[in-house]
């Protein structure tokens, strides 16, 4: 395993990058612990493909260095990095048997036959594999080819960090969960470095430790997915964690609180305190923060579709021109067009300009 840092790394397409939008990937310092387990989440070419590739050396930074455990390896191949990747698509040889698949990346390292096959056998088995280790690759389904491709780059123990580029996409949705409880668990068996790229946030809140959100080639936040989704840094990460993102409001502060559309809302005295601007402003808070009651204190709003997922409801209302999400329990009725917003404090956030204040 190895500590894995960036030191003002950016990477650009063009021969000769002239501007901050001419970069993929736009200047970042970042630092990857010995034995994590992270995500890059972000959208389609939002940077994460570029930024894995750099760790792997496949691609070599416009600018910056990168280093394995202090060691400049910037101009460093993947192999001699000890980097194991899993790509998108399945990467496997047709003709050989699973068994052999598996066992290639060993083998070809010199890893003695016993071994080989006692590795082989445990991951196979981790990944529910066993039964099928004398067939050929070539007449597995694509999800279980995906599967072998995953084994291939788990199999070593001996790597710096195994890479996967949204390793699965061609998977079955009710194996993906399967899957990533098995990379959990494999993650904990062996302390083994993963870095994980997705856009997918409920693979990456439940797959990792730590969350690097990438927009536009920049590192908005990195933080615990309780940490993204409690405290966003950024306008674009509260929306973007989160199903449904969180809500924002265009704000003006008012007394001990805000004011939202003529109406009052509470706010923690810690976050007026550090208000330095009054142009800009918006609350910010979750649809799961909000209660949502027929009468009281707080926002009247209107309420419009309501739409029932079983182990929750979510309320779609209407406060003048601004929508707002509230996750309402499946117990609670909803008699009435019109409802009374109640927000908690403590999970009320402001930003002034898009960022978070505090």
């Amino acid at each position: 395993m190895a500590l894995i840092e960036f030191e003002n790394v950016a990477h650009s397409y063009l021969r000769s990058p002239a501007r901050m939008e001419d970069y993929a990937l736009r200047p970042m310092n970042l630092a990857w612990q010995d034995g994590g387990a992270y995500a890059l989440l972000g959208a389609s070419g939002s940077g994460k493909t570029t930024l894995l590739n750099i760790i792997s050396g496949l691609l070599r930074p416009s600018a910056g260095r990168v280093r394995f455990d202090g060691r400049d390896v910037t101009d460093s191949s993947t192999v001699e990095r000890n980097i194991a990747q899993v790509f998108q698509f399945p990467v496997i040889y047709d003709t050989m048997t699973v068994f052999d698949n598996l066992a290639f990346p060993l083998r070809n390292r010199g890893v003695a036959a016993a071994d080989v096959r006692s590795r082989v056998s445990e991951v196979a088995e981790m990944l529910d594999l066993t039964d099928h280790l004398r067939w050929r690759a070539s007449g597995l389904a694509a999800d279980e080819k995906q599967k072998v491709s995953l084994g291939r780059g788990l199999v070593r123990s001996d790597v710096s960090a195994i890479l996967f580029d949204e390793p699965l996409t061609v998977i079955d949705p009710n194996l993906k969960w399967r899957l990533r409880r098995k990379l959990k668990e494999i993650h904990k068996r062996y302390n083994t470095t993963l870095i994980y790229v997705t856009h997918d946030q409920s693979e990456a809140l439940t797959f990792a430790d730590r969350v690097v959100v990438i927009h536009e080639g920049s590192v908005l936040q990195q933080g615990t997915p309780q940490e993204l989704f409690e405290t966003p840094i950024d306008r674009f990460v509260g929306y973007f964690i989160g199903s449904p993102g969180m809500n924002f409001l265009p704000c003006r502060l008012s007394g001990d609180g805000a004011e939202v559309v003529g109406q009052f809302v509470p706010l923690a005295a810690t976050l007026l305190a550090k208000a330095t601007q009054t142009t800009g402003l918006e609350i910010g808070i979750r649809p799961e923060a909000i209660g949502l009651s027929s009468s009281g204190s707080g926002l009247a709003v209107e309420i419009g579709d309501v739409e029932h997922l079983g182990t929750r409801n979510i309320a779609t209302c209407r406060l003048g021109e601004h929508e707002i999400k509230v996750v309402v329990p499946p117990e609670q009725p909803i008699l009435s067009e019109r409802g009374i917003l109640k927000f908690n404090p403590a999970m009320t956030r402001l930003y002034a300009d898009g960022r978070l204040v505090g």
